[in-house]
C-alpha cells in the first residue's frame, strides 16, 4: 500500500459531508440532552454575571469559597426581591380579573348582536359554534397544561441545583482555562486567553446591557401606560421589558395583553391604539438608540442572523433556546472570527462594516454630548458654590 502524502487533503464534497454528519450528531445530542445542556449554559451565563463581584471580594482578601457564596446569596436576594415585586403586581392584576371577565362577556354580547344584525346568525347558533371551539381548545389544552406543569416542575428542580453549578464553575475557573490550553495545545496560550477574554467581554456586555435596557424600557412602558390610565401599568410595562430576552419578538408579545386590557376596560378603542403606539415607539427607541448605545458594537450580530438563530434555538430547546439564542450566536461569532477557516461564517453573522462605523460615530457623538453636559453641570455647580461663598462673605462682613 503506497504511503499517503503529507499534504493530502480530502475533496471538498467529502469534507462537507463529514462536517454535516458531525453537525447532525451534535445537534441531535443537544436536543436529546436539552435540559442538561440548557442548565449548564444558563449556569455559565450566570457565573459570568457574578464573576465581577466574586473577583472584587477576592481582591478584598476574602477566600474564594466565601466570595462565591456571598455573590450567589446577593444575586439570590435580588432575584427574590424582583419576584416579590412581580408577585404583588400579579395579585393586583388577579383582583382585576372579575371585572375583566365581565367586560369580555359584555363585548361578546355586542359582537353577537352585531353578527345577528349583519349576517342574520342567531345567537343560539353562535353559542353552539363557540362551544365547539372551546371544546377543541379544552381537548388540546389538556396536553398543553400537562406539558406546562411538567416543564414548570423540571424548571423549579433545575433552579434548585443551579447555584451548585454556578459555585463550581466559579471555583474551578482557572482549571477550565488550563483545560482549553491543553485541548488546543498547538495554539499559543496568549491567543486562547485572548479568545476567552473576548467571549467573557461579549457575554458580560450582553448581560449587563440587557439589565440596564430592561430597566429603561420597563420604566418607559410603565410611564406611557400610567398616562393612559391602563390598570396594572407597572406589571405590563416591565413584563414586556423582561421579554426583551427574546430579541425583536419579546416586546411585541408583551404588548398584546395590555392592548387587550385597554380594549376591554376602556370605553374607546383609541386607548388600545395608544397602547400599541407607546410600545411601537419604545421598540423603535430601544432598537435604534438604547440597545446600540448601551450594549455597543460588542454584540454585532445582524438582525437576520439573530432571527434565524431565534427560530433554531426555539425549535431545539423551546423557550430556553429563545433566551440563549443571541448570547450563543455572539459567542460563535467571536470563535469564528478567530479561526481562519471559519472567518467567512463570522462575517456572515456580523453586521456590515458601514453599520459598525456608523455606530462608532454615533457612540462618539453621544459620549461627546455627555461630556459637554457633565462639564456644564460642573461649571454651574462651581458658579453656585462661588455665589454662596460671596453671600457668606458679605454676611460676615
Amino acid at each position: 500500500m503506497p504511503p499517503v502524502p503529507q499534504n493530502f487533503q480530502l475533496p471538498y464534497i467529502a469534507r462537507l459531508a463529514f462536517g454535516l454528519i458531525c453537525v447532525t450528531i451534535i445537534v441531535y445530542w443537544m436536543h436529546v440532552l436539552g435540559s442538561i445542556v440548557t442548565l449548564l449554559l444558563f449556569s455559565i451565563l450566570f457565573s459570568i454575571a457574578m464573576y465581577p463581584l466574586t473577583d472584587w471580594l477576592e481582591r478584598k482578601g476574602l477566600g474564594r469559597m466565601l466570595a462565591i457564596a456571598i455573590a450567589i446569596i446577593t444575586f439570590s436576594l435580588v432575584a427574590a426581591g424582583v419576584c416579590m415585586i412581580l408577585g404583588y403586581q400579579v395579585r393586583d392584576f388577579s383582583e382585576m380579573l372579575p371585572q375583566l371577565i365581565n367586560k369580555v362577556n359584555a363585548s361578546l354580547s355586542k359582537v353577537q348582536l352585531w353578527a345577528y344584525e349583519r349576517f342574520k346568525i342567531p345567537p343560539s347558533r353562535q353559542l353552539n359554534e363557540l362551544q365547539k371551539y372551546w371544546q377543541n381548545i379544552a381537548e388540546g389544552g389538556g396536553s398543553v397544561v400537562g406539558t406546562a406543569v411538567s416543564t414548570t416542575t423540571t424548571m423549579l428542580g433545575n433552579i434548585s441545583i443551579l447555584p451548585v453549578y454556578i459555585f463550581f464553575l466559579l471555583y474551578y475557573r482557572d482549571m477550565f482555562k488550563q483545560f482549553f490550553c491543553k485541548v488546543f495545545a498547538s495554539t499559543k496560550k496568549a491567543k486562547i486567553h485572548e479568545v476567552l477574554s473576548k467571549i467573557y467581554e461579549v457575554v458580560h456586555s450582553y448581560l449587563s446591557g440587557l439589565l440596564i435596557v430592561t430597566l429603561i424600557v420597563g420604566t418607559l412602558n410603565s410611564v406611557g401606560l400610567l398616562i393612559l390610565g391602563i390598570p396594572s401599568a407597572i406589571f405590563f410595562g416591565f413584563l414586556a421589558a423582561i421579554l426583551l430576552i427574546i430579541p425583536y419578538i419579546g416586546i411585541l408579545i408583551g404588548s398584546i395583553l395590555p392592548i387587550v386590557v385597554a380594549l376591554v376596560t376602556k370605553d374607546s378603542p383609541m386607548y388600545a391604539v395608544g397602547v400599541a403606539g407607546i410600545f411601537f415607539f419604545v421598540q423603535m427607541l430601544e432598537g435604534n438608540i438604547i440597545t446600540p448605545y448601551i450594549v455597543g458594537s460588542k454584540i454585532s450580530v445582524n438582525p437576520l442572523a439573530a432571527i434565524v438563530m431565534l427560530f433554531l434555538g426555539g425549535a431545539l430547546w423551546g423557550i430556553a433556546g429563545l433566551a440563549l439564542a443571541l448570547p450563543l450566536t455572539a459567542i460563535l461569532k467571536v470563535v469564528f472570527d478567530e479561526v481562519d477557516e471559519l472567518k467567512p461564517y463570522g462575517y456572515l453573522l456580523g453586521e456590515p462594516e458601514t453599520t459598525n462605523k456608523q455606530r462608532a460615530i454615533q457612540s462618539k457623538k453621544v459620549q461627546k454630548i455627555e461630556q459637554n453636559v457633565v462639564e456644564s453641570i460642573a461649571e454651574t455647580t462651581q458658579e453656585v458654590k462661588s455665589l454662596f461663598g460671596r453671600k457668606k462673605a458679605t454676611k460676615s462682613a
